[in-house]
């Protein structure tokens, strides 16, 4: 059995509380899980943020094509932390499969992401596509939390 783990260190110019909300809110996780060829549908994702609870993103790309991910929450303490998996890593069979840590830490305003990713029946090829696609979803996420603050930021300003 092949292994391979790999971190990301993202910060965001956003309170950790936002963040936790788009790791944790279907609504707000649809607007930037999954590479920008594909949609996914907030109705598509279900986010059952338990310990034991479940969670669940099918991305529709072109002509319908679709990809579904899935796995389970193993510890859920928002707003700093959230472990899950993807797929069983338990009993992978032959499938790739991992256990995704991240935290967030607040730091001067903003916040500080580490996700780390331990994957079982990955190769390092498999790990570096799949470091690849959350760069491309993080930067996703930065970008809705940004159109997040400065749609708080214009509510928030008087009305003259």
């Amino acid at each position: 059995m092949q292994t391979a783990e790999f971190e990301i260190i993202r910060g965001f110019d956003a309170p950790r509380e936002l963040v936790y909300a788009a790791w944790t809110t279907p609504e707000r996780f649809a607007r930037w899980f999954g590479p920008r060829i594909f949609v996914t549908p907030a109705d598509r994702v279900l986010l059952d943020a338990r310990p034991g609870g479940g969670w669940t993103a099918t991305m529709i790309g072109d002509g319908g094509f679709e990809v579904t991910l899935s796995g389970t929450y193993r510890e859920v303490d928002g707003p700093g932390r959230l472990v899950f998996t993807t797929g069983d890593p338990d009993h992978p069979g032959d499938e790739p499969a991992s256990v995704v840590t991240v935290t967030l830490d607040e730091e001067g305003g903003g916040t500080t992401m580490r996700f780390h990713q331990f994957g079982v029946n990955t190769g390092a090829e498999h790990a570096e596509q799949a470091k690849a696609g959350w760069v491309e979803f993080f930067d996703r996420l930065a970008e809705h939390l940004a159109a997040q603050s400065t749609a708080s930021k214009s509510s928030a300003r008087p009305r003259a």
